[in-house]
């Protein structure tokens, strides 16, 4: 990974720390794909393969997910092939501190359906990639128009009933509608740790979400969903 330029030599993980998850996924053809990898934290994985079986059966679209080895370690090659990935050694866009991609936490699902999107100081609006520009409009279902498939809008619970609870879709500025996340000091934790110990820690922390909405009273799922990851987030746990 060093040589293709996705691990440094001051990363926060170690390739011990670190796990492949591989799964099937139908492409925007409807086509079965068995060709899907993605490197997350070891502690993490088998969340992550739970949430792309999950994507499966729901028959959720994915482009493709290729390790970023492919790419060099470049995230905007990453982001224009439409490229569903994790681990990659960077620093957050446009800041100095590591992003929680480089920690193995964070999952970009569908670049092109779900753009990154941060304004000018003009107020205009930047997409990454620039053909997502085309999915500004996030509703998939609209009067005379095809529905439109793979948008992160219909896996955000998907994601959160496996301890993802964070979606740069509720962002303010900038906005990252394929990004979820795992919060940065339960990462900082789960890195701390032994594997067999992280893991236990994060499905500790999935079953609370999981036990918190299910005790919520709210007849809009919604608002207790976002009312129990507020609470984990804010809590740091």
């Amino acid at each position: 990974m060093r040589r293709q330029g996705v691990l440094q030599k001051d990363a926060p993980v170690t390739c011990a720390q670190l796990r492949i998850v591989q799964f099937s996924y139908l492409d925007f053809d409807g086509k079965l794909r068995n060709d899907g990898e993605i490197m997350v934290l070891a502690a993490v994985a088998e969340h992550v393969q739970a949430i792309f079986d999950t994507l499966l059966q729901r028959k959720f679209p994915i482009a493709r997910a290729r390790l970023m080895d492919h790419y060099r370690g470049d995230d905007v090659a990453s982001m224009r092939d439409n490229n569903t990935s994790a681990f990659n050694d960077r620093r957050i866009t446009n800041g100095k501190a590591a992003s929680l991609h480089a920690y193995g936490v964070a999952i970009d699902i569908n670049p092109v359906q779900n753009p990154f999107l941060q304004f000018e100081a003009d107020g205009k609006a930047a997409y990454s990639p620039p053909i997502g520009s085309k999915y500004a409009n996030r509703l998939a279902v609209r009067p005379g128009k095809a529905t439109r498939q793979g948008m992160a809008e219909d896996v955000v619970e998907v994601f959160a009933q496996h301890g993802f609870l964070g979606w740069g879709g509720n962002w303010d500025a900038p906005i990252d509608y394929q990004h979820f996340q795992v919060n940065r000091t339960l990462a900082e934790r789960l890195l701390a740790l032994p594997v067999p110990d992280a893991r236990k820690v994060f499905n500790a922390y999935v079953e609370r979400y999981r036990s918190c909405v299910q005790t919520r009273k709210e007849a809009d799922r919604t608002v207790a969903q976002a009312t129990c990851a507020t609470s984990l987030e804010r809590n740091g746990q």
